[in-house]
């Protein structure tokens, strides 16, 4: 049985000593991380493939992205601006006399981090959660996900390793195993805990979200959850660039089974000719893909149940399946449409099903195409299929967009997130709980750090990121002014 007071006490008890390491030797210890999980590439891809179904090409892949994740971070805290150092000094002179304060991010301790199923390596042990944590000086207590229980202790192994070559205290990450529910609920409400992150479904992160506001003392629960990732087809582009368009979103809809939390879900158009053609030709490019195996059995029996109840409801038509018969834990791709009308009487026809499949929504005109986006809940994404005189015409109907979402995308398939600073993937509730962080980019960090405000400090008391001399010769706002410069 899973001792969750030692694991969370041996946390908070490693969080005194590791939030006092050096940006370079918390680099040091990310870079490591990297090194041994690059070193057990041979070993780790097999194993994820048996577990999650997924094929080799797409966990090679995800595991460079983690490797690179861990050093983009390691670069991040050695450069060092991101604790947002700002410095107002003293006015004796002032009436009233005015302090000197300074200001920056310190990390909130132990953080809970749930691996997801649909990322073995990219948002699950050494994920983006982890890896953001362990920067902001956090410490870490990871739950893995049962669907790759293996392949989240092999990458365990590679951690602990690097703890003990970079000289770490010894539980500065953990690692979990068990009943998600009793082990995952008694993590979440444990005393030492400070925060949470999860990369999962409505039901679980809401779940947790509860459960931690619940506690004595409330901590924020950083779940990335449910979105349909609306795609808006304007008239212009459909006209132009039909068969394009529907080679490139039978693509984006089937990538990796639909197993993408920014799967396109929701396609969105003005009726006409234009769109009957291009709903004709994306049904043709849906029969032809081969449906394939879904993570696990549960996942593929919620989505079959899921397709099966959608494909009943009131004014559903079936645009195109996957003419091939789908086998036992295989997802049968499919396309179907409803006019708006229908959906905007439908509640259920809002909610995410997990795998290759997309709604097309037919609006008689733009203004109910405004009022189908304005029906929606927040979003991780929202996407901008048109021509310049589609951006000329509609520019309303965009403006609209983006306030639904945390990344608004022209031109592109939402599929696919890139890991860098200028990334969101976040959005307002029920995409994500909090819709100002990010969980993916440098900026995933704010989520494990709160700031504090030193006030009238001798100078040997401060962190080295607010002393006069600013030794780590980081960018800080001093008196309203960026600068580098030690404060003489």
């Amino acid at each position: 049985m899973t001792d969750v007071d030692k694991i969370m006490q041996n946390a908070l008890d490693a969080f005194q000593e590791y939030k006092s390491v050096s940006p370079a030797k918390k680099a040091d210890f990310l870079n490591e991380i990297a090194a041994a999980i690059e070193a057990k590439r041979e070993q780790l891809v097999p194993v994820a493939h048996e577990e999650s179904n997924l094929p080799p090409a797409r966990l090679n892949g995800e595991l460079s992205r983690t490797i690179n994740q861990l050093k983009m971070f390691a670069r991040l805290v050695l450069e060092g601006s991101w604790v947002e150092a700002a410095i107002d000094t003293a006015d004796k002179d002032r009436t009233p006399p005015k302090p000197d304060t300074r200001k920056m991010l310190l990390p909130v301790g132990p953080v809970v981090v749930f691996g997801a199923s649909n990322f073995p390596f990219a948002f699950s042990t050494a994920g983006g959660d982890t890896a953001s944590a362990l920067a902001s000086g956090s410490t870490v207590v990871i739950k893995g996900h049962s669907a790759h229980a293996r392949t989240s202790e092999l990458v365990y192994e590679a951690i602990y390793a690097a703890i003990k070559k970079a000289g770490m205290p010894e539980y500065t990450v953990q690692h979990v195993l068990g009943s998600g529910n009793t082990v995952g609920k008694a993590l979440v409400q444990h005393p030492a805990a400070a925060g949470v992150g999860f990369t999962g479904s409505f039901a679980g992160g809401k779940a947790l979200w509860d459960l931690a506001n619940q506690r004595e003392r409330p901590i924020p629960v950083f779940a990335e959850m449910s979105s349909i990732n609306p795609v808006v087809f304007f008239p212009d582009t459909l006209q132009q660039n039909a068969a394009t368009l529907a080679k490139t979103y039978a693509g984006s809809i089937t990538l990796g089974v639909g197993q993408f939390c920014t799967n396109p879900g929701l396609l969105l158009a003005i009726k006409g000719e234009a769109l009957d053609h291009f709903l004709a030709l994306l049904g043709k490019e849906i029969e032809q893909v081969v449906p394939q195996k879904m993570l696990h059995s549960g996942i593929q029996q919620s989505y079959t149940k899921g397709l099966q109840q959608a494909l009943v409801q009131k004014g559903i038509e079936k645009v195109g399946a996957a003419v091939a018969e789908a086998g036992e834990g295989e997802a049968l791709p499919t396309v179907a449409k409803v006019a708006a009308k229908d959906f905007l009487k439908n509640p259920h026809l809002r909610e995410e099903i997990f795998g290759p499949y997309s709604l097309a929504v037919v609006c008689d005109d733009k203004a109910v195409l405004a009022e189908v986006l304005s029906s929606l809940k927040g979003q991780l994404t929202t996407t901008v299929m048109a021509t310049d005189k589609d951006i000329a015409d509609h520019g309303d109907i965009i403006a609209l967009q983006a306030t639904l979402a945390g990344r608004i995308i022209l031109n592109d398939v939402p599929t696919g997130v890139e890991v860098c600073a200028s990334m969101v993937h976040g959005g307002p509730y029920p995409s994500t709980t909090d819709g100002r962080y990010t969980s993916v980019g440098t900026t995933a960090i704010k989520r494990w750090v709160r700031p504090v405000c030193f006030q009238n400090f001798k100078d040997s008391m401060l962190p080295e990121q607010l002393k006069n001399s600013n030794p780590p010769d980081i960018w800080r706002i001093v008196n309203n002014e960026w600068t580098k410069n030690a404060i003489v």
